[in-house]
């Protein structure tokens, strides 16, 4: 008798087992409309893009499949090497100039002085800017006769420059309103990790008698270098696929002098209509910027393990 009333709960439990184990995660309803969100805006553009590179595609005739003879194309294509030429010029200049005088101002905005929350304000303003916005002023001010900056230089007896209306001065005066423009941001970046230095080092290094440069060479650096790669980064992905400011200035002119990736990809698809070769430069693009990113990363992660090294 004991037998049976112990094998009659373990035989409900068998029987409950297969139902409870059928049952639908009840977290589905909040996961599937997410999903449905990166499928729609995320993986299909980019399964799509991938397609159409594959494919003779210009607006108004049928697409034919070609494999990957766009991409072979490319690798023929002056105009497009020259394009990632610029674009790595343009990206070394936007990225090192923000970070020396980001670095700089963010040292001069941590001390103590009168005003100095107020001239923090004025000094962020300009990344705070439309971009459009930012390019027509600046358009005026490179102006060869009618522009500020001429002006200025004339003060000081500077010849006129041609700024961005020259091939030989395009890039450099394009970098300067990057420069302009984004220096704030690396400065906040670069504050936010001074501000997390702690002074007990400071402190040593003054009662040791070290000079300023000595203490920012052997302290304030090793000490922010994280933030600088944070910072690095951002403005690395940032100017590699800068579009808008030079769009609205240059247009890549004069003729393709400041033409980037990202110029010559619009000019392809919007201007050409070859959708199916402006697919193919948007993914090489893409993989560009992957590479870019994962080449800081790694060495990021050496310079992490170097320090471990050291410190051990």
């Amino acid at each position: 008798m004991s037998a049976l009333t112990q094998s009659a709960p373990a035989a409900a439990q068998s029987d409950a087992a297969p139902e409870k184990e059928l049952r639908p995660p009840s977290y589905w309803p909040f996961v599937v409309p997410a999903l449905v969100v990166v499928l729609a805006i995320i993986i299909f553009p980019w399964v799509f893009t991938i397609w159409m590179s594959l494919n003779e595609w210009k607006v108004g005739a049928p697409t034919t499949f070609v494999g990957i003879s766009n991409y072979l194309r490319l690798t023929s294509d002056p105009r497009f090497l020259e394009a990632v030429g610029h674009t790595m010029v343009y990206t070394v200049l936007s990225v090192v100039l923000p970070l020396i005088l980001g670095t700089l101002s963010a040292v001069v905005f941590h001390q103590k002085f009168a005003g100095r929350g107020f001239l923090r304000g004025i000094f962020i303003m300009p990344m705070m800017a439309t971009p459009v916005a930012i390019a027509l002023v600046w358009t005026m001010m490179f102006h060869p006769q009618l522009g500020v900056l001429n002006y200025l230089l004339s003060l000081v007896g500077i010849p006129a420059q041609l700024w961005v209306f020259h091939p030989a001065t395009v890039i450099p005066s394009l970098v300067l309103v990057e420069t302009w423009q984004w220096t704030p941001l690396v400065m906040l970046i670069v504050l936010g990790g001074l501000a997390a230095i702690p002074t007990e080092p400071y402190e040593s290094a003054q009662i040791d008698g070290a000079s300023f440069w000595q203490v920012f060479r052997f302290i304030t650096l090793p000490l922010i270098m994280p933030f600088l790669f944070i910072a690095g980064m951002i403005r690395m992905i940032d100017a590699v696929k800068s579009f808008d400011i030079i769009f609205a200035i240059t247009q890549g002119g004069p003729g393709s002098a400041s033409e980037t990736i990202n110029i010559y990809l619009y000019s392809v698809a919007f201007t050409y209509y070859d959708l199916g070769y402006g697919s193919a430069i948007a993914v090489v693009f893409f993989l560009l910027i992957v590479a870019l990113a994962a080449v800081m990363l790694y060495a990021r992660q050496r310079m992490l393990w170097t320090e471990i090294a050291r410190g051990a």
